[in-house]
């Protein structure tokens, strides 16, 4: 049967969901933030989106956030397609002036770390917040290695959908699902975002090396992987403590991994933490890339934020978490992206 799905945020990732969901026959309408006026318009004139280079399919409308109650009314289910820095806006702007009953999909990734130290999801965060407000509404998310662009390209992809809703989840798979887009669907909640969150921090951590082999062989010195393999068996060991923490269930886990990997491959986060290893400062590798969303930054230091805290209850050790601590260090206080890469080592020989 066909189904009227609402989009509200018009970047990559939302975005790219208007193709599985309309290639299956379903209507999209993708709605703009006031942030997104232009790629509407750019969308309106061409069908395409400014940062894809297929058009879109047949069955996807535009709306700028002015019409967005238009956009919703009758629809099926939404999608919050805004990224980290519109987690409150979606709240305060959509989620309180939605039909509690209209099921919600988000794809924003990312954590918060409240003063104790514990790391919250966004999903968690709405449902808290809108509980405030007496409003009882499940936000269900969306987790996995999946760049938007290969999603568009239909590369094969496979994700997961969490959530306490199963009827909604089942929902949402139904209507999404193709030949390239695979979903998985749990009741992990935490353990997924917490998964595709981390990778984040360490993603970036893993990206440098790519740019220390610039900066100490030069830029035609071609691929390296030995310190890429390092590192990223490292993030993976980090990830896992963490996860272990997060009390995430081992495919959540295996989830995070496989996103963590397409995440050093491509994307900002590698594009920056290239920048680091070449030598650029902070705020040199942010002028650089000027214009560009960076939420991996955003997890990195709230991640780090909420270590840093469990450390001072007693909860955690700093020693079990040094690549975390470097990539800190060098976004906040100016070391140099050289990972101390003796403090990886373990030694299981002792009697």
């Amino acid at each position: 049967m066909k189904k009227v799905i609402a989009i509200i945020g018009s970047g990559m990732m939302g975005s790219a969901l208007a193709f599985p969901a309309a290639e299956n026959g379903h209507e999209v309408r993708l709605v703009g933030t006031h942030l997104d006026r232009d790629i509407i318009d750019e969308c309106r004139r061409s069908n395409k989106h400014p940062k894809f280079d297929r058009a879109f399919p047949v069955g996807v409308k535009y709306y700028q956030i002015e019409e967005y109650r238009e956009a919703v009314a009758g629809a099926d289910f939404v999608i919050g397609g805004v990224s980290s820095f519109g987690v409150d806006w979606f709240l305060n702007e959509i989620l309180v002036n939605l039909d509690p009953r209209l099921p919600v999909l988000s794809v924003t990734k990312g954590l918060i770390n409240l003063e104790d130290g514990t790391l919250i999801s966004y999903p968690d965060y709405w449902r808290s917040e809108l509980k405030k407000r007496g409003v009882d509404r499940e936000v269900c998310a969306v987790g996995g290695p999946c760049t938007s662009y290969e999603l568009v390209f239909h590369d094969q992809t496979e994700v997961a959908f969490c959530g306490r809703d199963t009827v909604s989840l089942r929902l949402f798979k139904e209507t999404l699902s193709t030949s390239y887009y695979h979903i998985s669907l749990t009741h992990d909640v935490i353990g997924l975002e917490s998964a595709v969150a981390l990778k984040n921090a360490y993603a970036l951590a893993v990206a440098m090396t790519i740019g220390l082999v610039n900066r100490h062989h030069g830029a035609d010195a071609g691929l390296h992987y030995n310190s890429q393999a390092g590192a990223f068996y490292q993030a993976v060991k980090e990830m896992r403590r963490l996860l272990k923490i997060q009390q995430a269930t081992e495919d959540c886990e295996n989830i995070g991994i496989g996103d963590l990997y397409v995440t050093v491959y491509g994307g900002r986060t590698r594009r920056i933490g290239i920048l680091l290893g070449e030598g650029k400062s902070y705020s040199e590798a942010m002028d650089i890339l000027a214009g560009v969303t960076l939420e991996s930054l955003v997890v990195a230091r709230r991640v780090a934020k909420a270590i840093y805290r469990k450390a001072e209850l007693g909860q955690v050790s700093l020693q079990d978490f040094p690549m975390l601590v470097h990539a800190n260090d060098v976004l906040d206080n100016g070391k140099d992206a050289e990972l101390p890469w003796e403090t990886f080592t373990f030694d299981h020989t002792a009697n």
